[in-house]
């Protein structure tokens, strides 16, 4: 039977520095609920408390060698605010990393949106300038979403004629355009 259990902090972290792992496990044992309610009572989150316990108990098994520890359980504790402090800093900065992002894609969006507004507000303008049957045919289609079929119909006119109509419409806008849409796009 194993007397580690009886042995002060300081008689735990010689042996931890030789690396007993029965040591290790001891110190684990001693102060994983300790640190646990330090790390607790600054986030308020169970998950992150224990992930920081966690690493601070990985950091002591990896760095044990080269520790000047006084006092292990004030080491320790400091190991956990210092770590609970990191990732408060951590979690603030990723914060303001989606923060800005979502205020940038929210620019974005708005910057295209008036892009698309003035560029419908051209066409309009443009398709205003054409004559009767052609502004129409262009407005009920393009502008409307109509079909070439539904407009022909509407204004009393066949498919080919529509079409027709259709085609000078947008090769007007098209050459109105010319430098216009190549600087939006």
């Amino acid at each position: 039977m194993s007397t580690i259990h009886l042995l002060d902090d300081d008689g735990l972290t010689q042996l931890l520095r030789d690396g007993n792992e029965l040591a290790f496990t001891e110190i684990y044992n001693r102060y994983w609920d300790k640190l646990y309610y330090v790390a607790y009572k600054l986030l308020k989150d169970t998950e992150a408390a224990e992930e920081i316990v966690q690493d601070v108990f990985f950091i002591l098994w990896k760095k044990r060698e080269t520790l000047a520890i006084k006092s292990l359980a004030a080491y320790l504790a400091s190991m956990t605010r210092y770590s609970v402090y990191r990732f408060i800093s951590k979690e603030k900065n990723t914060k303001k990393q989606e923060d800005i992002i979502g205020r940038l894609g929210i620019a974005a969006t708005s910057e295209m949106d008036v892009d698309n507004k003035i560029l419908l507000e051209i066409i309009t303008e443009l398709s205003n300038k054409l004559p009767e049957k052609c502004r129409l045919v262009f407005q009920y289609n393009k502008l409307q979403d109509m079909s070439l079929a539904d407009v022909a119909e509407q204004l009393n006119m066949s498919q080919k004629t529509a079409e027709g109509h259709l085609t000078k419409a947008l090769k007007v806008i098209r050459t109105s355009l010319g430098n216009f849409l190549i600087f939006i796009l």
